[in-house]
């Protein structure tokens, strides 16, 4: 093939520059835009002098400032100064908009002009599929290059039927005119019709949308439309305000017929070291009786609403600071009007507990700093306000570093302060002869927490507490020949605690009969020193490679000081298991320091071999060797009762995991009892994915612990599924289940309310459409008769670029069931 590639000759000279369209091909754009230049490939070049035309024929490719244009022949008319494309035409924007069509007709700069059976694919800027914005039309016109006019248009990003293209999109728009301006990046359409595969569901005489490479512009958000008994019918209409690259409004404001309008406003705003919002939501109900809460634990009246505010900031590569605040007029406004929040804890679509914080933050290659306060807003109507604790703050600092050559190893540096304050006392009795939780709040419960004698839990005291705590710590590993690994280790830990009750009111009464009245400060010392053996032994077996590996750890202290005389904030929660088998102090937090002389030893198992295939298994033990065990020993919340480390031989701990392949995991831990072996505590879990299913499940069983409360055993089930039934169509579903109550409701002859949580859904989803209906169903806790469960239909409607639509409906049958133990 001759190839000819040149620059059009009668461009290079300088008089081309001032002789326009009735000159050179593009001197009038070259005149735009001096730096460019136009490169021509084809077959090769014919001049018609008669015609006073030039063609470039046969595989041609013009490129020019960013454009390209292929055609099978494209022909420049000196005396028009127009350029006409035919066969394959093909122009591709510097953006990546590929336009084409059967015959182009353009100026000399390919920004004007008319195009039939024209076909545009624009991609979509951050869909994160793949997607392409998609028009057709039998004919436009482009003009300046800033707007394409598409007569009896249409308008997808739906890829076209692979088998049959001719096959209409899931969706598409179809328009009398669609106005595309680029220089606005707004389409325009007139008389439009929504289709869905080829049927039209809807006339909309004109609108506008952002065009596929649009992040941000303003206009409305898909409306949301309300039905509820307590707000009344209404509707949720969001209108997004883009007054900058970096800062902007959006307006969520909705309307009840019962209650009135709800105003809903949010600031974003970026900067060069981070980022903020505000956000604030109120309303002056027209009906606040709707809600039928006679005795609410906080005031409120008519008025309501909420101040919501995030930040995020960067000092420098290392240091960064930020807060989450969440301010509500009372415990109910974010669920009674279905209000989502950032800093808010939620379970499914039910809102708990929302916490706000303020901290700073520092890392470092080896260290590490973070000072936070907290503020904790319980959201649910069994939270007592006064219980909450404020912080302020809590500050953590963690800091290795390589040890000097003379001792070797690895030295730690810990250091944590927390500082709190609580209103009021949460006081929790139990019944040793019934084993179960007496429920504070009434005066009748607390004769039982008159005295600390185990008969009685503290959760929280009331008054100011301060407690500081350094650790510092050492360790070293060995390999010797054999390949045992030998690590001796040492540490110390101090701790600093002033604490002053708060006495006043009859919760508070009893704290000093915990900490004593007038023992405000407290300091103690815990040393320790310990050695820990591992002898790895490898080897290959069965087409992989085993490990087996025997672990012995000696830890020795004194014995724990100053039981019951710390406030127990940050260790209330404790479970033993293969994760805490070897540790040092296996107590969480800082308020409790595990003292005496303990082993540890087990065995572990590994194997690895090919196609995913992987084993791992331990089995382990521990034996409190002297001096006083700390998990008998009891504290305010009695923890270490029923753990299984009280006696000297603790029971035994053990994990499995175990992946046949790749894409299906099943593993399990579980305690055993140390006499006949039995099970004590049980958690296995199996996820995987086998074709179109993808699932995972989880079971649970705790045998009783009656020092605690719990007489009977707690055994649970969850599930979760998605289903692929097509490429495109799925179905999910997930459930919980509390095996005991079941069985003890089913046992007493009524129905059960054990299923603890529950939801099933269907969707769809490709590279222009997402649809997803989902039904879920939770109880309400507390509630012993009428509407038992909340039960919410939630369905979603996403149709790239064009937008997306949701609905939420309560579908309980008592609309106050909620509220009806509130």
């Amino acid at each position: 093939m001759a190839l000819a590639t040149a620059l059009v000759a009668i461009l290079s000279h300088a008089p081309a520059y001032a002789q326009g369209a009735g000159g050179d091909p593009l001197a009038g754009q070259v005149a735009a835009n001096p730096g460019a230049r136009l490169l021509v490939e084809a077959d090769e070049l014919v001049y018609d002098n008669d015609r006073n035309t030039v063609a470039a024929v046969g595989n041609v490719e013009m490129n020019y400032d960013g454009r390209t244009l292929q055609a099978d022949r494209v022909t420049y008319d000196r005396n028009t100064g127009r350029v006409f494309a035919q066969g394959n035409a093909r122009l591709t924007q510097a953006d990546g908009t590929v336009v084409t069509g059967d015959r182009f007709e353009l100026t000399e700069d390919f920004r004007s002009g008319f195009i039939d059976s024209l076909r545009v694919e624009q991609p979509v800027v951050d869909a994160g599929r793949g997607a392409t914005g998609r028009f057709t039309a039998p004919r436009a016109e482009r003009i300046e290059g800033e707007q394409t006019v598409f007569e009896r248009g249409t308008y997808t990003t739906c890829e076209p039927c692979a088998d049959n293209p001719s096959r209409p999109p899931l969706w598409q728009v179809k328009a009398a005119r669609i106005i595309h301006d680029t220089e606005e990046k707004t389409i325009y359409y007139e008389n439009a019709t929504l289709e869905f595969a080829g049927v039209p569901i809807a006339y909309i005489p004109y609108f506008w949308s952002p065009d596929p490479t649009v992040r941000r512009k303003t206009g409305f958000l898909a409306p949301t439309p309300i039905v509820s008994q307590t707000l009344g019918n209404g509707a949720r209409v969001p209108f997004f305000i883009n007054l900058a690259p970096n800062y902007d409004i959006t307006l969520r404001s909705a309307y009840f017929d019962r209650q009135g309008f709800l105003a809903d406003a949010e600031w974003r705003h970026r900067l060069m070291t981070g980022s903020y919002s505000i956000r604030a939501a109120g309303i002056f109900e027209n009906d606040p009786a709707a809600f039928d809460r006679k005795e609410p634990p906080e005031g409120f009246d008519e008025s309501r609403g909420m101040i919501e505010s995030v930040g995020r900031f960067t000092i420098n590569p290392r240091w960064s600071f930020g807060w989450d605040v969440t301010l509500v007029s009372d415990r109910f406004f974010l669920s009674d009007y279905n209000l989502n929040s950032a800093t808010v804890s939620a379970i499914s679509t039910y809102r708990s507990e929302a916490i706000s914080t303020l901290f700073l933050t520092g890392v470092g290659e080896r260290s590490f700093f973070e000072a936070r306060g907290y503020y904790f807003k319980g959201l649910s109507s069994a939270d007592f306000q006064k219980h909450q604790p404020i912080v302020h703050p809590v500050i953590d600092y963690d800091r290795r570093f390589e040890a000097p050559w003379a001792i070797g190893g690895e030295i730690g540096l810990t250091a944590n302060l927390t500082s709190l304050s609580r209103e009021a006392a949460q006081f929790q009795g139990i019944n040793r002869n019934e084993a179960t939780i007496i429920t504070p709040g009434l005066q009748a419960n607390y004769p039982t927490c008159l005295a600390y004698d185990r008969d009685c839990f503290a959760f929280g005291l009331a008054g100011a507490y301060t407690r500081a705590s350094v650790e510092t710590s050492w360790r070293r590993r060995f390999i010797d020949d054999w390949g045992q690994a030998w690590t001796p280790f040492a540490y110390a830990r101090a701790d600093a605690m002033w604490f002053s009750p708060n006495l006043t009111g009859f919760q508070n009464a009893n704290v000093a009969t915990f900490t004593g009245r007038d023992e405000e400060f407290h300091a103690r010392v815990m040393p320790g020193v310990g050695l820990e053996y591992r002898f790895p032994l490898a080897g290959d077996f069965l087409g992989g490679t085993q490990v087996v590996e025997p672990i012995v750890q000696v830890v020795a202290r004194p014995d724990e000081t100053l039981v019951g005389r710390f406030p127990n904030e940050d260790a209330q929660s404790f479970v033993f298991d293969d994760t805490g088998l070897f540790e040092w102090d296996k107590f969480t937090g800082f308020d409790r320091s595990e003292g005496g002389v303990r082993g540890n030893y087990g065995l572990q198992y590994t194997y690895s071999g090919d196609g995913g295939l992987y084993l791992n298994a331990m089995l382990g033990q521990s034996i409190h060797l002297a001096g006083r065990n700390a998990f008998e020993k009891s504290g305010l919340l009695d923890i270490g009762s029923g753990s299984g480390l009280e006696d000297r031989f603790s029971d035994v701990v053990g994990r499995l995991e175990f992946s046949p392949f790749t894409g299906l995991r099943a593993g399990a831990r579980a305690r055993f009892d140390r006499d006949d072996f039995s099970v004590k505590r049980l958690e296995a879990d199996m996820t995987g994915t086998l074709g179109p299913l993808t699932a995972t499940l989880f079971y649970a069983r705790l045998s009783p612990q009656p020092e605690l409360g719990y007489n009977t055993a707690r055994e649970g089930i969850s599930a979760s599924s998605t289903l692929y039934l097509t490429r495109n169509w799925f179905v999910t579903g997930d459930i919980g289940v509390d095996l005991d109550k079941y069985r003890n409701d089913t046992r007493q002859g009524f129905d059960s309310d054990a299923i603890t949580s529950m939801a099933v859904g269907a969707g769809y989803a490709d590279e222009c459409t997402i649809f997803t209906v989902q039904l879920t169903s939770k109880p309400i806790a507390g509630a012993t008769n009428g509407q038992r469960y909340n039960r919410t239909l939630l369905a979603r409607l996403e149709l790239l670029t064009l937008g997306e639509v949701g609905f939420s409906q309560d579908l309980s049958q008592d609309p106050l069931g909620r509220t009806q133990n509130q």
